[in-house]
């Protein structure tokens, strides 16, 4: 996700994933998200999946704008906190444990 908020105009990143990575099935299945730029500030979005056990080979791809990127990068700096627990360890951090002082008094 980093990489994504990362770049800058022009340029571009890819991700790939391997399922039977380090096994000797390696290669035969293989999941691929690029973003590749384009002239203007816009990029193409592309996510492939092969799978040469079955013969299959599908591809998606999405041009987006350069303010659709800036949204979906605005979206993902404010989702990565949650996802990584970051808003759930700074509101304890914020809060006083009111059940634990509560406790003791008992």
């Amino acid at each position: 996700m980093g990489s994504l908020m990362s770049l800058g105009p022009g340029g571009g990143c890819e991700f790939f994933y391997d399922p039977s990575m380090k096994t000797s099935n390696a290669g035969q299945a293989r999941k691929t998200l690029s973003v590749k730029p384009v002239d203007g500030g816009s990029y193409f979005l592309s996510l492939s999946v092969v799978n040469n056990k079955l013969q299959t080979n599908d591809r998606l791809t999405v041009p987006i704008t350069a303010a659709e990127f800036a949204v979906m990068k605005t979206a993902c700096s404010f989702a990565l906190p949650h996802i990584l627990g970051w808003d759930r360890y700074m509101d304890q951090k914020q809060q006083p444990d009111t059940e634990a002082t509560s406790e003791w008094e008992r």
